[in-house]
């Protein structure tokens, strides 16, 4: 096989083909090429305590409404009502924690990578990636943030463009495109913190 073929086939296994009219598809799609920019291209170790926290919202969740299953069968309602109505107010009140946690906490977050210094001496910095695409819009707004964890100041970067500047005709999302732009405020944001 030719060197040409190779890097064709190569193409072929990386690139990312979507419905480029499902607004949904072509956000998450975009945020995995932002995710890996991050985690791939940059070193930074991925954190997931942000997605941990709702998995245990959640899980507690699904606790609850496993308990008062398990003892409705145990014991038939009406014996089992008072169980059930606690079972079903908790389950009420973690929805609500979990609707307030993924509108104040998460904000749209989908990735927090951790930039270590190779030699141990400057602090860890916290870079974090939200994105916005409204629905039947085709502009896709991406906001980087690195936070200093000594001195806890936080700078921020945001950048909105039509989906069309990283999306071919077919749908196919070309991640080299979202690179630079990801570079570009990666390193923007890194001369910031070098000038203070």
């Amino acid at each position: 096989m030719s060197s040409s073929q190779n890097s064709t086939s190569q193409n072929n296994q990386n690139s990312i083909k979507i419905n480029k009219w499902d607004g949904t598809a072509v956000k998450n799609a975009l945020d995995d090429v932002v995710k890996n920019v991050l985690v791939d291209k940059y070193e930074y170790k991925e954190n997931f305590a942000l997605m941990d926290g709702r998995l245990f919202i959640c899980g507690i969740a699904v606790t609850v409404a496993l308990v008062a299953l398990i003892w409705d069968y145990f014991n038939p309602f009406p014996t089992s009502k008072p169980v059930l109505i606690v079972c079903v107010l908790t389950y009420f009140v973690l929805m609500m924690i979990l609707t307030a946690y993924t509108t104040y906490k998460e904000k749209g977050i989908f990735v927090v990578a951790i930039q270590r210094d190779p030699a141990g001496f400057d602090p860890d910095q916290v870079w974090e990636a939200s994105s916005c695409l409204k629905k039947y819009d085709d502009k896709y707004t991406l906001v980087l943030s690195v936070k200093n964890t000594a001195t806890g100041s936080i700078n921020e970067a945001t950048i909105t463009k039509s989906v069309a500047d990283f999306i071919d005709v077919n749908g196919v999302v070309i991640p080299e495109l979202m690179e630079t732009v990801v570079s570009k405020l990666n390193d923007s944001l890194s001369s910031q913190k070098k000038d203070k």
